[in-house]
């Protein structure tokens, strides 16, 4: 069965931690090869998951030739760059999200892979998730009602790592880019529509380079529906997306499992009984890699087309503008 092979560009944690185990776990895919800046570290993490080729920069990794598609996880601000240059290199992208800084670079990086003829999708694991489809067939049953409002929270707590890099606020830091995107890009996944407007009130902190370091916010939907969202870098840890209906609501306790405690099941309740109900235990980055995969090998399309990254930057982007201004922002 021929392979999907990836190429890394970083030593991530995120790479390490999920995306690598992801691919080990896929059906169609293998890492051929990780690039660093630093050569030792590429090599390091090539021998701790026994992946064959290492290189000391990311234009090595591009110049390979048995390098099918490029996992990127580099800072945000670097999306733009390293995407064009591997498109340009022939490798199809899969890019961690946020996609960009602004809705101007995702349409550029867009247009040079659609020129390049080179797929580009946007790492937004959970939505490859099963639950996911299973909560977009309760909402259409109909048996929770009309919804009303989503609610959607992510938050940790990494305030006195004075050195990450989600604190500087020239590489795209905060957290509306780094969690706040999960609930936002959910509510607009399961409702099927794009918002009409956001307000979002923020901790813009001194002593983070002036990233938001918490953030709530209200994103107006048609129909008078409404996604009302928190996210943070600087709260206790949680996880979790709530849809309520006319007749009931739905609560996924661990919204998008991105961290090691399991996916939760679903819990639907109705006129006061809560009923749960069982989601298979799957890895959906590897779920998400072998999407991927079956799109470059078999021409399959795209779980999601670049228009779903666009749309999604442009919230971002609203979103960052109404904390910074202080102000309800029209889409």
């Amino acid at each position: 069965m021929k392979k999907l092979k990836w190429g890394i560009m970083g030593n991530a944690s995120i790479a390490k931690r999920a995306f690598i185990p992801g691919v080990r776990e896929s059906e169609l895919c293998v890492v051929e090869a990780i690039a660093s800046r630093e050569e030792s570290k590429a090599k390091m993490v090539a021998e701790q998951f026994g992946i064959s080729k290492s290189f000391g920069s990311y234009e090595d990794l591009l110049e390979d030739p048995s390098i099918d598609a490029v996992y990127i996880p580099l800072p945000n601000h670097l999306h733009k760059e390293w995407t064009i240059k591997a498109a340009k290199a022939g490798k199809h992208i899969l890019c961690e999200k946020p996609i960009a800084l602004n809705v101007k670079e995702a349409e550029e990086m867009a247009e040079a892979c659609a020129k390049a003829g080179v797929k580009l999708a946007e790492a937004f694991m959970y939505r490859h998730h099963p639950r996911y489809q299973m909560l977009k067939e309760i909402i259409s049953s109909g048996e929770i009602g009309d919804i009303r409002v989503i609610r959607g929270a992510f938050t940790f707590n990494n305030s006195a790592n004075m050195e990450n890099i989600r604190f500087k606020r020239e590489w795209g830091g905060g957290s509306i880019y780094d969690v706040g995107c999960y609930p936002i890009n959910a509510a607009r996944y399961l409702l099927e529509r794009e918002p009409e407007a956001v307000t979002v009130h923020a901790l813009l902190s001194p002593q983070h380079d002036y990233v938001d370091m918490m953030a709530s916010g209200l994103v107006e939907f048609p129909e008078s529906v409404a996604l009302i969202f928190d996210c943070g870098m600087w709260a206790a840890n949680r996880s979790f997306m709530e849809i309520v209906g006319t007749n009931g609501r739905i609560d996924l306790p661990s919204g998008f499992g991105t961290r090691p405690e399991p996916i939760t099941n679903l819990f639907v309740t109705i006129g006061g009984e809560r009923k749960e109900i069982e989601v298979p235990h799957v890895n959906h980055y590897a779920i998400q890699a072998d999407n991927f995969a079956r799109s470059v090998l078999h021409g399959e399309p795209l779980s999601f087309e670049p228009s779903d990254f666009i749309s999604n930057m442009r919230v971002l982007e609203a979103c960052i503008k109404s904390a910074n201004e202080r102000t309800r922002v029209v889409l």
